[in-house]
């Protein structure tokens, strides 16, 4: 006899709680008592040889009520979700309606912001306005269960708000810009027989578009004492160099023209003699470690609750500066292409990190793929350099990125300080609950000095987590 899954609860209520010595021998049915004579006993577990045994009549009965108590549930539920769904219907329209007024409106400021016909003031206080009307919005209200947990109609409303917003943000700051601009320009009364401009003009010429370069940003925020990485020049497509009519001698520039003159300039001002190969290759080795492996993707990695700690991330890039130097000492006389086998370490998501570590990139839960596209664009324009420009201006480009954003790590001249420093701090510090091997100050400077990693991935993550190295 097949018993349904939705009659199990109904049955398993109706059992004895002590059952009889004639319930276990399969003498008497469980559930009624009656002896099964000639009729087929019906297992109910937990074996099909072994446990309590009803009958069929029973069992019909158990079972027919089990279905009657099923179905008056499935009505009473249907109900139930008829009168949840009856009120959340008006309350989710009046939530898609907000949502839509505020749209339209926001629509609305971005159009007067664009347009000439309304003055910048009154622009900044419909903004104001705007945000405060997006600020009182309520939260979406929670859908009842019997509806589901997501409504998408609510989601997308807000997804349209939100795109609407930053257009108008954005309309209402290109205008207060260029109207602050405009306001600073004084009258050039002279240029207005240039501009062809009608007669009685004041001779302020006022400007709605002004290019001021890839690069200008980045000088205009180093005089308020902000540094920011330019980002990599790429060669013009042809087509763009066709329409500015350029040719493909001219197109094709160096990357980083003069760095050759003006590099060593800087690293000597950084303590380092760009005519000493060795030095010039390692602080290199270190720029790259850092550019194309350590910054950026990198630092969400790290972040993660399944990331590497501050030790594995130590020990790696150890490793890796290893690699980067025998890679670029190896493409003076191999040529820049030698650099995708560091590339290819480095950006290896299934291989074990340094000093034994069982961590690898495949196991974070962060995506990868972007760190990967990271360490190749890095790694692919030092060889650019190299290819355009020669060995040594690669190396100098990297030597200075060092020397700004790691002047003071392994493989720099600034590492001998910074292990001393450390060393006065590991003195200081109460190291009982430390890694043993810390106790021997002798032990750890030699290894510091010459091999970090030498130390294992737990000490330098004490070390990290303890500050010693700045």
């Amino acid at each position: 006899m097949h018993i349904p899954d939705y009659a199990r609860a109904v049955i398993r209520s109706a059992l004895p709680t002590v059952p009889t010595a004639r319930h276990v021998g399969v003498l008497d049915c469980c559930l009624c008592d009656k002896p099964f004579g000639d009729q087929l006993p019906v297992s109910l577990g937990p074996t099909s040889e072994s446990g309590l045994f009803g009958c069929h009549p029973c069992l019909t009965r158990l079972v027919a009520r089990a279905r009657r108590i099923r179905d008056v549930a499935l009505a009473q539920n249907a109900e139930e979700a008829r009168a949840e769904s009856a009120a959340w219907l008006p309350e989710r329209e009046q939530h898609l309606a907000r949502l839509d007024s505020v749209r339209q409106a926001a629509d609305a400021v971005a159009g007067l912001a664009e347009s000439d016909g309304t003055q910048a003031l009154r622009v900044a206080w419909l903004l104001v306005s705007l945000e405060s009307a997006y600020t009182w919005i309520p939260d979406a209200p929670e859908p009842p269960p019997s509806v589901g947990r997501e409504d998408q109609g609510l989601k997308e409303a807000a997804f349209h708000l939100n795109l609407t917003m930053i257009r108008a943000r954005e309309a209402v700051a290109d205008r207060l810009a260029y109207h602050l601009i405009n306001e600073a320009q004084p009258e050039e009364p002279e240029m207005c027989e240039e501009f062809d401009c009608a007669e009685g003009c004041s001779g302020r010429h006022d400007s709605s578009h002004i290019d001021c370069g890839p690069d200008t940003v980045f000088d205009d925020l180093a005089e308020h004492g902000i540094t920011v990485e330019r980002p990599e020049p790429e060669p013009l497509s042809p087509r763009l160099a066709s329409l500015l009519g350029m040719t493909q001698t001219e197109e094709k520039r160096s990357p980083l023209p003069g760095i050759d003159e003006r590099a060593p300039v800087v690293l000597a001002h950084f303590g380092m003699d760009a005519d000493e190969t060795d030095v010039l290759v390692s602080a290199a080795a270190v720029g790259l470690v850092t550019d194309a492996w350590r910054e950026g993707p990198m630092d969400v990695i790290h972040a993660a609750d399944d990331g590497p700690s501050d030790g594995e991330i130590f020990a790696q890039s150890v490793d890796l500066y290893r690699r980067a130097r025998a890679t670029l000492v190896a493409a003076q006389d191999d040529g820049p292409e030698v650099l995708l086998a560091f590339a290819a370490v480095a950006s290896n998501v299934d291989l074990p990190w340094a000093c034994n570590s069982s961590f690898t990139l495949r196991k974070v839960s962060e995506s990868v793929a972007e760190f990967v596209q990271h360490v190749d664009d890095r790694t692919w324009f030092t060889a650019e350099v190299m290819r355009e420009q020669g060995w040594r201006a690669g190396l100098l480009h990297r030597a200075l990125s060092a020397a700004f954003k790691a002047p003071d790590h392994f493989g720099m001249p600034g590492w001998s300080r910074a292990v001393a420093v450390a060393m006065e701090r590991l003195a200081l510090t109460d190291t009982s609950e430390a890694p043993e091997v810390l106790t021997d100050l002798a032990v750890v400077e030699a290894a510091l000095l010459e091999a970090p990693d030498r130390l294992g991935a737990d000490v330098l993550d004490w070390i990290s987590r303890h500050a010693l190295l700045g």
